[in-house]
């Protein structure tokens, strides 16, 4: 069962290859969008919120609108763009967190974090926070930008019949995408790489 000081653990490793292992659920090839070489990277923040359950620990994803733009409809985790007034991408992702699902931070625990990614669709860097909270949290999901709340549980991560690969194309170039299936949703893109991050971290901690 995966628990709490399992997560802790898994945050802290010593000499973890953090980009290799988002790479294992990464979109591939990936590569910055001609149109965007010359533009300033946009930053963000978000904050994977997990809680104590039946299996261990579970994880809150959210599914997008339909009109949030370039990643409408997918699933992700709770969080945005940086704001001026936010001390650092934990506080970004704790008041987006607040903002899309009123859980706010005099609840949550920091954890730790997981290493930033890059997005080319949106030309994002997106920066995750890893949090905890006592207990499964009401959630108040904001209309505007939450269509769904989605309770993951973390062992599903170590489940390899939930992994699947899909193809595109863009600009003529085949893709592979790796997802997660959980029930009727396809986890892919940057919160697949993020949570395949947290799968190997969790893997190696558990094997300690």
């Amino acid at each position: 069962m995966i628990t709490l000081d399992i997560i802790r653990k898994a945050l802290h490793l010593p000499n973890f290859n953090a980009q290799q292992a988002q790479e294992t659920m990464a979109p591939h090839p990936r590569g910055m969008l001609p149109e965007n070489r010359d533009k300033p990277i946009k930053e963000a923040g978000v904050l994977g919120l997990v809680y104590p359950d039946v299996v261990g620990y579970s994880i809150i994803l959210t599914r997008r609108t339909d009109h949030l733009g370039t990643h409408s409809g997918q699933i992700s985790f709770p969080g945005g763009k940086k704001d001026p007034q936010d001390a650092d991408f934990i506080a970004t992702a704790l008041r987006e967190t607040c903002e899309e699902l009123g859980v706010c931070d005099d609840e949550i625990t920091i954890l730790g974090k997981l290493n930033h990614f890059y997005i080319p669709p949106s030309h994002f860097t997106v920066y995750p926070t890893i949090g905890s909270v006592a207990y499964k949290p009401t959630c108040f999901p904001n209309p505007h930008e939450v269509a769904e709340v989605i309770y993951f549980p973390l062992a599903e991560l170590l489940n390899p019949h939930i992994k699947g690969v899909d193809e595109a194309e863009m600009r003529g170039v085949k893709i592979r995408l790796p997802y997660y299936l959980f029930g009727e949703h396809k986890i892919w893109g940057a919160t697949a790489a993020m949570l395949g991050e947290l799968e190997q971290r969790l893997r190696a901690a558990m094997k300690d």
